[in-house]
């Protein structure tokens, strides 16, 4: 096991489970820049927990975090994250209120001929229009928010931005683009954030 250090926290990494890259910075980065101190937080699919144990070690958030990946769940426990072995919001009944939702999305297109084995597949395979994940989680998520709750998503460009701005707007949120990462090499990285509206 590796560890690193990023924003005060020191993060364990697993060579099974999907390393932090540019986009888990910079969900990270945003979520600490809109997070409040005494915040209910919920991160939707955790991984190893870096961007809950960053936001964790920056600010004092009441967090929560859920995995599907045993392996990543492990993971994450590893990190000092409270994580529940669950696939999205499977865990929760509905009412269960969040004042902020974090995901870091499966959201790159995947073929059938281009899935990866066993459980690292949930950490890339968005469907063939990489959005599979995002349109559930949006779908979803308003009945796990407080009425002026907080979604933070991160999406690609491969994925289709306006899209997914489009469907969060049907679901009754106020979008706007809270931070851009232009630099990597085919794509765009951007973190819609999205406040439910009354």
């Amino acid at each position: 096991m590796v560890t690193i250090t990023y924003r005060n926290a020191d993060i364990n990494l697993d060579e099974q489970v999907y390393d932090p890259a540019e986009d888990s910075y910079l969900l990270a980065d945003v979520a600490i820049d809109n997070a409040r101190s005494g915040m209910k937080v919920l991160e939707v699919g955790a991984g190893t927990g870096f961007v809950s144990a960053v936001l964790q070690s920056n600010v004092d958030v009441d967090l929560i975090a859920t995995e599907i990946s045993p392996l990543a769940a492990s993971c994450a426990r590893s990190n000092n994250v409270e994580v529940i072995r669950a696939d999205m919001f499977s865990c929760f009944r509905t009412g269960t209120a969040f004042d902020l939702i974090l995901f870091n999305p499966p959201y790159l297109p995947t073929a059938e001929d281009e899935k990866v084995p066993r459980w690292l597949n949930y950490a890339f395979d968005g469907g063939p229009d990489g959005r599979d994940a995002v349109n559930r989680f949006i779908d979803e998520v308003s009945k796990y928010l407080k009425s002026d709750g907080m979604i933070l998503i991160l999406i690609s460009s491969l994925t289709g931005i306006e899209q997914v701005k489009e469907r969060m707007e049907d679901h009754g949120f106020k979008v706007e683009t809270c931070g851009s990462d232009r630099d990597c090499f085919f794509e765009e990285l951007v973190v819609l954030k999205g406040i439910l509206q009354p």
